[in-house]
């Protein structure tokens, strides 16, 4: 298979909702001096020029980065001045031409202390991948993301963030999440895991969620960014998933997208819940 290019999503409503939650996780973990191993399973090839052929075929930025910088001076969270920092997007710019993906996003925020590594099996964005790594303090693996991550935990550092987000282009990638991060939490429970997945009519995540619920699995925070209009086809949200999230994570997300509603940027609302409380 093997055919998903995130450049025809890149900079959509859905990558808003995945790299805030994932760019607050980080800066909320990074409130104590220990190093924390960053992983992202499915990293795609870590920038990507809006102005090129793929995102304009679709034209998904349009709704998501680009009327967020459009409307940018009405946000009121202090917090991001530093999200438009890592986008690195010039304040006179009329549109963000520019826009990193999510191994950028761990780069950027990354101490010396947080070593970054990115995994990618697509040959083609591997390639990309590792190209953008060259001059960065980022390990790229051209291969499985979900035997990688497996076979790097636990890692030597204090503490540990994964990213885990699969194209979904087969139905398998919803239960394979599921056991990834079940297989990750008995070898690193301490670790952080952060899941996105396309809400889509077939409601494929459900079940994911379940298993997770049928697990030993604990604390896993449920978030659905859902769009005020949605689409006769198409993902009519997005969703995450956060085990072990920091105290106040999911306040502070909804607290950012209330934000975008509120200045008209993106017309979706986000609903927030344990999907798997705390036992005991």
């Amino acid at each position: 298979m093997l055919s998903y290019l995130h450049a025809f999503h890149a900079g959509n409503f859905a990558d808003v909702q995945k790299h805030l939650g994932l760019f607050l996780a980080l800066k909320m973990m990074q409130a104590k001096p220990s190093g924390i191993a960053c992983f992202d399973t499915h990293a795609g090839s870590a920038r990507y020029d809006l102005q090129s052929e793929r995102p304009r075929k679709t034209g998904e930025a349009e709704g998501g980065i680009q009327r967020l910088w459009q409307m940018r001076r009405h946000l009121q969270d202090p917090e991001w001045a530093s999200f438009w920092n890592v986008i690195g997007v010039a304040e006179g710019a009329e549109q963000v031409r520019f826009y990193p993906g999510s191994p950028a996003w761990l780069e950027a925020l990354a101490r010396e202390q947080d070593p970054v590594t990115a995994f990618e099996l697509h040959s083609g964005e591997s390639s990309l991948l590792q190209d953008w790594a060259r001059e960065r303090r980022a390990h790229v693996v051209a291969g499985d993301g979900f035997r990688g991550l497996l076979a790097e935990l636990p890692p030597p550092t204090p503490r540990l963030l994964t990213l885990i987000d699969p194209p979904y282009e087969v139905k398998d990638d919803y239960m394979t999440t599921a056991e990834t991060v079940i297989k990750a939490w008995k070898r690193c429970r301490h670790g952080v895991y952060l899941v996105w997945y396309p809400l889509l009519p077939e409601a494929r995540h459900e079940a994911m969620i379940r298993r997770l619920q049928d697990s030993p699995v604990t604390k896993v925070l449920q978030c659905h960014y859902l769009l005020d209009k949605s689409p006769a086809r198409g993902m009519y949200g997005s969703g995450l998933l956060l085990v072990n999230p920091p105290w106040g994570w999911g306040d502070r997300l909804q607290s950012m997208l209330d934000d975008v509603a509120a200045c008209g940027a993106i017309a979706a609302r986000q609903q927030v819940a344990w999907a798997v409380p705390e036992q005991g």
